[in-house]
């Protein structure tokens, strides 16, 4: 059977960058066990309560990101909210150190799916937004749908 090729997208944590001002994205491996594996191919995670933290042994871990348990599975399953180490180099890791120090950032998962048959998660430095932020968000993403209308009707009607 021919390795698996390309890009499938598992999950998005969608309102991450609706909630976020994105500074800085890293794509990450994962360590997981086979069950993880198995019930990732089904397609099923949840990023929404996700957050990634720096241990004090220089390490990365992914935090209350759920990926249910293998309906398959017998006692070898694994808990579906359970700590998972991020497999980045060492460079990356003390540039995550770094930004992280500064207050008001957080490392949060943006995408979680398979990369060449290999589970990867894309965890992005992130800075909380305010009501206003959210607001201006809405108020640009209306004005270029309206603005994309607009030119579909004129290109249209030519």
């Amino acid at each position: 059977m021919p390795r698996e090729q390309g890009q499938k997208y598992i999950a998005q944590n969608k309102k991450a960058r609706y909630d976020y001002h994105i500074v800085d994205t890293w794509e990450a491996g994962m360590v997981l066990t086979g069950t993880e594996v198995k019930s990732l191919r089904q397609g099923r995670a949840s990023l929404t309560d996700g957050y990634a933290a720096v241990d004090g042994h220089d390490e990365v871990f992914l935090y209350n990101v759920h990926i249910p348990e293998y309906s398959q599975g017998t006692w070898t399953n694994h808990t579906a909210r359970r700590t998972r180490k991020l497999l980045l180099n060492r460079r990356e890791i003390s540039k995550i150190i770094k930004e992280t120090n500064e207050p008001g950032l957080t490392l949060i998962p943006l995408s979680l799916y398979f990369k060449d048959g290999r589970a990867k998660v894309e965890i992005g430095l992130a800075r909380g937004k305010k009501d206003y932020d959210k607001r201006q968000t809405i108020a640009k993403r209306d004005s270029d749908r309206e603005i994309a209308r607009t030119m579909r009707a004129r290109n249209k009607g030519r």
